[in-house]
């Protein structure tokens, strides 16, 4: 197994705000039940307030807008469209191939876009990426995904599939391997907006120049953003969300797998 991709799953266990506070009270937990109550106690204190700060208030709005208005939305300026490419990630495998069903989670618009897309240009090449992100390896998105495609009136035979990639940085690689672009062709990269400046990121640095078509967006704009959630459980989600791609940015620029740290237009 890749060490990059072992390596970038544990550490997220770790690292998400929402799991690395409740490693936080559990260390004061620990410390309590030794004796060390006042160390201890800062640290479930610690714990408890970082929940609510990520759970309630709307911190999350502000970490995940700048990556979603980073890349402005597609216009279709009437140019012929060579190729459309839809990111792996909308899916949920286990229940979709368990149960022979469309199965979508909160990205979901991803195949709506692409469906549309596909009919607005009816002559341009389909394109799905993505193998499986989980440690298992189980469960394998391009299969899920075809049920969702033959929902929306996709006929699966019409879309090249590949079906390696566990990354973004595979998914830019391996595609530009399969379909072998020819230059000054224009392909539309569909993602959600807040993972578009990393995917832009990974395909430039594979050497295949694409248009970004950002949509799954999760904040209301500039506007909103100041106002609070009401269920703690949606903030930590937003926040765990723009926090992994913020360190996904700043781990595929180390690694050379982008060669800007926060790419743009």
């Amino acid at each position: 197994m890749d060490g990059f991709f072992l390596l970038s799953k544990v550490f997220w266990l770790l690292a998400a705000p929402s799991n690395a506070l409740i490693f936080v009270a559990m260390i004061g937990l620990a410390l309590l039940a030794v004796g060390l109550g006042r160390l201890g106690a800062g640290l479930i204190s610690v714990a408890v307030i970082g929940q609510m700060v990520f759970g309630f208030s709307p911190l999350a709005n502000y970490i995940v807008s700048p990556l979603e208005e980073r890349f402005p939305p597609f216009v279709n300026d009437g140019r012929p469209v060579n190729g459309i490419i839809l990111l792996g990630g909308a899916e949920v495998p286990d229940v979709a191939l368990s149960r022979s069903i469309p199965a979508l989670n909160d990205a979901g618009e991803r195949i709506i876009a692409f469906s549309a897309l596909a009919r607005t240009y009816p002559g341009a090449k389909l394109v799905f990426t993505g193998a499986t992100g989980a440690l298992s390896q189980t469960a394998v998105e391009a299969q899920a995904v075809r049920y969702a495609l033959e929902e929306v009136g996709i006929d699966p035979a019409r879309v090249t599939f590949e079906a390696r990639s566990r990354n973004t940085a595979e998914n830019a690689r391996f595609t530009r391997a399969m379909v072998q672009p020819e230059p000054g062709s224009r392909w539309l990269l569909v993602t959600s907006a807040f993972h578009m400046p990393r995917a832009i990121g990974c395909f430039r640095a594979a050497g295949f120049p694409v248009i970004a078509y950002p949509v799954d967006y999760r904040t209301i704009g500039r506007g909103g953003l100041s106002d609070p959630f009401t269920r703690a459980a949606q903030g930590q989600d937003l926040a765990d969300l723009g926090t992994k791609e913020w360190i996904g940015l700043l781990a595929y620029y180390a690694s050379g797998r982008i060669g800007d740290l926060f790419p743009s237009p």
